[in-house]
């Protein structure tokens, strides 16, 4: 009989939450609908790169192609060992507004690209600023329509949610149930609410006015926050400042690891910062994921009774039409892989914990921080 309640708790959860999900998704319009803006106020688009030859080249042509007249591109080469520095310099040679900034110590006290993103800033006079990463590529409208969107509805921070796609088929539908998890944890579409604890931050697209930024605190204020876009979001919402967000499908896009073991190793690095580096918190996420999302299904189709094995199949049909939603690039079987995308996302943050506590902090861009360092304790 207890498994009939679990499997009925879980079977109400899920058709819950896929209703919650599809439901506040419509909220949060594309990119693609909005108008390109009438006015273009400066904008400094702020990208820190290092060893980031492999997608480099591609991602600045993008950005050296908007259809944006009044825009100036900012890179900080935070000491890179590969071929970045020469790509670039063949980028300075033929692009005007673009400027490059070599960085080749780090001072105490910054993550690495934390104190690139603030150079950028103090490298720029624009009124606006776009922090972005070296992977992104833009729709050459991508700009013109983001920034009309900003100034029309006078915000002062504007997120789009990038389309983010793999080579690796078994990975995008890996990302399918972390974009859900993403989704549940942060209510981006709640951003926009001043009611709202809600806040949003995204790497690969921060358009943020100067003012506001400086307002919020700048990088100075998460200096070894490995989830600093998370942050930068959170900070301007703390100050009262006005949020947005928009789904970027078609405008922006990368691909954000190559294959799954890239995922685990890019995700383990933070994942304990995203906790708080809370032990507490991240075993109450630890057994949320495993008690309602890796588990539910498989065991109700092996062990449950027709009735349990119905409600199973139910779970999967609304898991599908979630899969199939504009917010992700995914198709409607990768619903079949949450189970084991939950296990995944559960050894993830138990590991990202167990070494950050273990060797005493994190290693970030061949630097050593400690936890004290982290929590702001030194």
């Amino acid at each position: 009989m207890a498994f009939f309640y679990y499997s009925l708790f879980a079977t109400l959860c899920w058709v819950g939450v896929i209703i919650y999900l599809l439901i506040n998704g419509r909220k949060m319009a594309p990119l693609d609908l909005q108008a390109a803006a009438e006015v273009e106020p400066s904008v400094a688009i702020i990208i820190a790169v290092r060893n980031e030859e492999a997608d480099l080249e591609k991602a600045l042509q993008s950005v050296c192609k908007l259809n944006y007249a009044n825009y100036r591109i900012v890179v900080l080469n935070d000491r890179s060992t590969d071929g970045t520095a020469a790509i670039l310099e063949t980028f300075t040679g033929k692009y005007q507004n673009l400027s490059v900034t070599h960085i080749t110590e780090l001072p105490y006290g910054w993550l690495g690209k934390n104190h690139a993103l603030y150079q950028g800033y103090l490298n720029s006079t624009e009124e606006w600023l776009l922090f972005t990463d070296a992977d992104v590529e833009f729709h050459p409208d991508a700009l013109s329509k983001a920034v009309g969107y900003a100034t029309r509805n006078r915000i002062d921070h504007l997120c789009i949610l990038p389309e983010v796609i793999s080579r690796s088929e078994m990975l995008n539908a890996m990302l399918g149930t972390f974009t859900m998890l993403f989704t549940l944890q942060f209510r981006p579409w709640a951003s926009s609410n001043p009611k709202s604890k809600a806040s949003i931050g995204i790497g690969a697209f921060n358009l943020v006015r100067r003012e506001a930024y400086e307002q919020a605190g700048t990088h100075q204020q998460i200096k070894l926050r490995p989830d600093d876009d998370l942050k930068l979001g959170q900070m301007i919402k703390a100050a009262g400042l006005k949020q947005h967000v928009l789904i970027g499908k078609g405008y922006i896009g990368l691909e954000w690891y190559h294959n799954v073991q890239q995922f685990v190793n890019g995700l383990m690095k933070n994942s304990f910062a995203v906790a708080d580096y809370s032990v507490l918190k991240t075993i109450g996420g630890i057994i949320l994921i495993l008690i309602l999302i890796a588990l539910p299904v498989p065991l109700m189709l092996l062990f449950g009774t027709k009735t349990e094995q119905g409600m199973a199949c139910l779970i999967l049909i609304f898991q599908s039409i979630y899969m199939t939603s504009p917010v992700l690039p995914n198709k409607w079987w990768h619903a079949l892989m949450i189970p084991f995308a939950g296990l995944l996302m559960a050894y993830i943050s138990a590991r990202s914990a167990f070494i950050t506590l273990k060797q005493g902090g994190i290693y970030w861009r061949d630097s050593f921080y400690s936890l004290d360092m982290l929590k702001g304790k030194v």
